[in-house]
């Protein structure tokens, strides 16, 4: 941004961090509205477990293609064009994902979905940076905020519509509505300005200090990855949880991550960055630490909520520091950030299983114990 975009940007502060908090909100609704269809495409396809899961590794390929180019996008494009280009190609899918009963099609419209999602999800979080810049306050934990609400609210709506007897296409048609409501409510206040020169490469190789934090940001999405695909595998296998309270866990752990980053604006502007960043890892720790540690339910109920209450401002807190690095431009960071990031939600359950497998789970949640202690061990030097 010019001095003068920024001038222009603090002058219109109030409609752009609402526009911007309504940006994340969309994200958060249209990603979550695709699980609770997800059995009934399983159903419709015929297909067995194995195939189904081979089918939604397609999302997240188009999330891995799309985010690192989504930088340079934006870059020469502006966060408003490539926000609305991504959220429209999201709703358009999300129909389609209801309805097509071929493998192959479903395949495809899910690699389309995850790649425009992705690319929403890299041009909403430069937007942030850029009016956290113009506004020369912390508001990034706020923004992630109404991520993790429109998680919940997207899921909720569509159980809830189809929990009524709606047809899937009927709920998801519903849910296009509300998002196309809210685009349009916020489009406006979407920041237009070019980052780049049209020369730019589409894609830059993350180096330097850009890829420290990508690394970073990769330990704590691996935990938020192994909470959501191991953690109720965890309280069945070790703590006898019977396997219908078992989601028990991560909603627990979703609803406090939603309210510390609702409320993680204040406590980042009370404390330094580094003390949030080390004390929310530590939390973390202690809570993956006890779960692993002591067989009782409510003790690993009471883990699930120091976990979530000590991820929930960590990544926003990286994705601030991207934004004041000077090794690479902030367009290309985020991207570069967003797609190392995201690959561990990808990988690292996966990684949690291989070591399930050769050890236990229990060993596996041990090492995310000590990756966590890792991050908080280099809080000063990512907030210096």
């Amino acid at each position: 941004m010019t001095s003068a975009d920024v001038e222009q940007t603090r002058k219109s502060q109030p409609a752009v961090q609402v526009a911007t908090r309504i940006v994340f909100l969309i994200a958060g609704i249209a990603v979550s509205a695709w699980a609770p269809l997800v059995p009934y495409a399983k159903t419709r396809l015929a297909v067995s477990d194995g195939a189904l899961g081979g089918l939604l590794l397609f999302l997240g390929l188009g999330s891995l293609i799309a985010m690192p180019l989504t930088g340079s996008l934006v870059g020469k494009q502006g966060c408003k064009r490539v926000i609305i280009c991504g959220s429209l190609i999201a709703m358009l899918m999300l129909p389609l994902m209801a309805t097509l009963s071929s493998p192959v099609t479903l395949a495809m419209a899910l690699m389309l979905f995850g790649a425009a999602i992705g690319t929403v999800d890299v041009a909403m979080n430069i937007q942030a940076v850029e009016v956290e810049k113009a506004a020369e306050r912390t508001m990034m934990s706020g923004f992630h905020g109404f991520y993790s609400v429109g998680g919940i609210a997207g899921a909720g709506l569509v159980s809830a519509l189809l929990w009524l007897g709606l047809a899937p296409l009927s709920a998801v048609l519903l849910v296009v509505v509300l998002l196309v409501a809210l685009l349009l409510s916020s489009q406006r206040w979407l920041l237009t300005e070019r980052m780049q020169q049209q020369n730019t490469p589409l894609f830059v190789v993350p180096r330097g200090w850009v890829l420290f934090l990508g690394l970073l940001c990769f330990i704590l999405f691996l935990t938020e990855g192994a909470v959501l695909d191991w953690s109720a595998l965890l309280l069945t296998q070790e703590r006898a949880m019977p396997a219908a309270q078992a989601g028990l866990g991560y909603a627990v752990f979703s609803i406090a991550m939603s309210i510390g980053r609702l409320t993680g604006d204040r406590v980042v502007s009370r404390f330094t960055n580094s003390q949030v960043l080390a004390g929310g890892c530590l939390c973390a720790a202690l809570g993956v630490l006890l779960l692993i540690t002591v067989d009782n339910v409510p003790v690993a109920l009471f883990s699930f909520l120091l976990i979530g209450f000590g991820a929930a401002n960590t990544v926003p807190i990286l994705f601030s520091a991207a934004g004041r690095q000077t090794a690479m431009p902030v367009n290309m960071a985020i991207s570069a950030m967003t797609t190392i990031g995201y690959a561990g939600i990808l990988a690292g359950p996966a990684l949690i299983g291989f070591v399930a497998h050769g050890f236990s789970l229990v060993t596996a949640f041990a090492a995310i114990v000590v990756l966590l202690v890792a991050v908080a061990a280099s809080a000063r030097l990512v907030t210096r």
